[in-house]
């Protein structure tokens, strides 16, 4: 038992840790995001207090390809929503670049119209890149995201707004979870994201604050997303605004956001919350919008507190799995992955980001494991069940059991013809007298070897061993088509096995042994005999009782077999007639006996 329980230790120990380095080092990554996009993730109400403008394909058949546009599309726009002083926007984001100077009265315009509304965000969009620079004792220090290139709106419109970065971040599998704060394109500048600056000039507008979110070290944090792709956009577009076809009311004191609303535009990103749905990236901003002002922020839990939670309840897991049936590890299995998401998806609602997947995989994995190693273990427990049956019982009759189940360990038994051979060792009591008892047993465990040896070696039946004298038949329980042959084999080795052993015994003891066969061939019922609780498989019958009889009378160093052996195994087998024949008991006179030679020789 401390054997068995020291092993489970050691496999546990060594289990658990080769499953947490794995999760450690981040090899199951992918399937990790999907888990977590697939739990995190999922689409809530959307409020009304974001209305997105898009410029879609109505807009472009209206005002002529996008490129051709002048700034006075937008200003138009922008004109429009000053319309009514009572009913203005509480924030308007334009996800449009306004780099450089173009025609000067649309540039002028456009200027106006942002200073007369007030409150609109104009874009700005950074180029990360990697940048090297010299560190102290002048190593060489690299920047993987360093900004190479910072894009703002020209100076006149640049003066009249809030500008706010644009930029959206893939994660390394190319899914926007993450947004960014801020970016700092030159040393002391902060400029935060189009989404940061909308919300707070938004809930500004709604006498309240917008806390900062924590960030990494490269300024991103987790969005929690509110809808899929379609969720925050009502149909409506920079024409029905600028003709004059979008009510007021619709986005009186709210969130504005223009942008890009189709395909051709190439302004679309692939999101946790809907993968099979390409998101616009006005979209996704409306999302971020919506995290700030919900202070829906996330942060992940400290790696090594989650390598230690792995680790323990792995150990714990396999521990109790260990050589235990499956009726008590598939529900511990059921179970413990079933708390295990639960118990990750409470944490992410208290803003909590755990690796959802590290506990229920390892489990699994664990599990597999663990019924993998207990079916290699019945397995072999098995085969040395088997082994050892087999000492007690026939090869042959244990492989039948086997195959057959517990069907075949019914009593009963069917008539077949089989092939009889017993064997005696003559004076074997006369000589027990004369011997120790450690003598004797050492004789005949010698001795019977011999014979089950032989046997075994022409695929027969070891019935039994009585004393000094051994029971084996031919044709059950597995078919033989020449069970005769194979019987008149065996017994001839048996006698020279005999002759061999006495040599030898004559050596070590000072004593010779000399054996008598009997072989007969012909019905007898074959199967379980005994009572339910004890039973042997064994052969009974006249041809039984004859081939013992054959055996009973047979002298030192000979076979004895009767004329239905010889006429089964004519022309194959050399024989000759008693000299003085021989009436056995409970046979009529005329039963033939003969004595068995050899085999024919080619």
């Amino acid at each position: 038992m401390n054997k068995g329980r020291t092993k489970s230790l050691l496999a546990s120990l060594i289990l658990a840790t080769i499953i947490t380095l794995l999760c450690a080092l981040d090899v199951f990554r992918s399937p990790e995001l999907w888990l977590e996009d697939t739990l995190y993730q999922q689409p809530v109400y959307v409020p009304d207090d974001i209305v997105i403008i898009g410029i879609d394909e109505e807009d472009i058949k209206e005002f002529g390809p996008y490129h051709s546009w002048d700034r006075t599309v937008i200003a138009s726009a922008l004109e429009k929503l000053n319309s009514d002083p009572e009913k203005r926007p509480a924030v308007v984001a334009v996800d449009i670049q306004f780099s450089g100077n173009m025609d000067p009265a649309s540039d002028e315009r456009l200027v106006k119209a942002a200073s007369d509304l007030g409150n609109v965000i104009t874009a700005t969009q950074a180029t990360f890149g990697t940048k090297r620079t010299f560190g102290n004792a002048m190593l060489v220090v690299e920047d993987y995201f360093a900004v190479l290139n910072y894009e703002e709106p020209y100076k006149e419109l640049k003066d009249v707004t809030t500008q706010g970065c644009i930029n959206i971040m893939y994660d390394q599998d190319g899914i926007a979870r993450h947004s960014l704060l801020y970016v700092q394109p030159e040393e002391g500048k902060r400029v935060y994201s189009m989404p940061f600056e909308a919300a707070r000039i938004y809930a500004r507008s709604q006498g309240r604050t917008i806390q900062e979110p924590v960030t990494d070290e490269r300024g991103h944090f987790y969005v929690t997303y509110s809808g899929r792709p379609g969720d925050f956009y009502d149909d409506f577009n920079l024409s029905k605004l600028i003709n004059g076809k979008i009510d007021p009311k619709l986005y009186a004191g709210k969130i504005v956001l223009i942008g890009p609303f189709t395909t051709g535009l190439q302004d679309s990103y692939i999101t946790p919350i809907e993968k099979g749905e390409m998101m616009y990236g006005i979209e996704v901003q409306a999302n971020v919008i919506q995290c700030l002002l919900d202070g829906n922020y996330k942060h992940k839990a400290p790696d090594y507190f989650q390598i230690g939670a792995l680790w323990l309840v792995c150990f714990a897991f396999f521990l109790f799995c260990y050589n235990r049936k499956p009726l008590f590890t598939v529900p511990a299995l059921i179970i413990c992955e079933g708390l295990s998401i639960a118990i990750s998806m409470w944490l992410f609602s208290l803003g909590i980001i755990t690796h959802a997947l590290w506990i229920p995989l390892g489990l699994f994995v664990l599990f597999i494991i663990s019924v993998g190693l207990n079916y290699i273990s019945a397995a072999l427990a098995k085969q040395n069940v088997t082994k050892t049956f087999e000492r007690y019982v026939a090869p042959n009759v244990v492989e039948e059991i086997l195959k057959e189940g517990t069907d075949s360990l019914k009593l009963g038994g069917k008539t077949v013809d089989i092939a009889v051979l017993f064997v005696d060792i003559r004076g074997f009591t006369t000589m027990s007298e004369r011997l120790s008892p450690e003598e004797v047993v050492h004789i005949l465990n010698q001795y019977l070897s011999m014979t089950s040896a032989c046997v075994e070696r022409y695929n027969g039946t070891l019935d039994k061993f009585i004393g000094d004298a051994t029971m084996a038949f031919w044709g059950a329980p597995i078919k033989d088509d020449d069970a005769v042959y194979h019987a008149c084999m065996a017994a001839l080795d048996i006698v020279k096995g005999a002759d061999e052993l006495s040599a030898k015994l004559k050596a070590e003891v000072g004593e010779e042994i000399h054996v008598g066969v009997g072989v007969n061939y012909g019905p007898a019922v074959v199967g379980n005999m005994g009572s339910e609780r004890r039973m042997d498989y064994t052969a009974i019958g006249d041809t039984v009782n004859t081939s013992a009889r054959l055996e009973a009378n047979a002298p030192g160093g000979t076979v004895y077999v009767s004329r239905s052996v010889v006429d089964a195994v004519e022309g194959r087998m050399t024989y000759e007639p008693l000299e003085k024949p021989i009436k056995l008991k409970g046979k009529a006179d005329g039963f033939e006996i003969l004595r068995l030679i050899g085999p024919v020789e080619s």
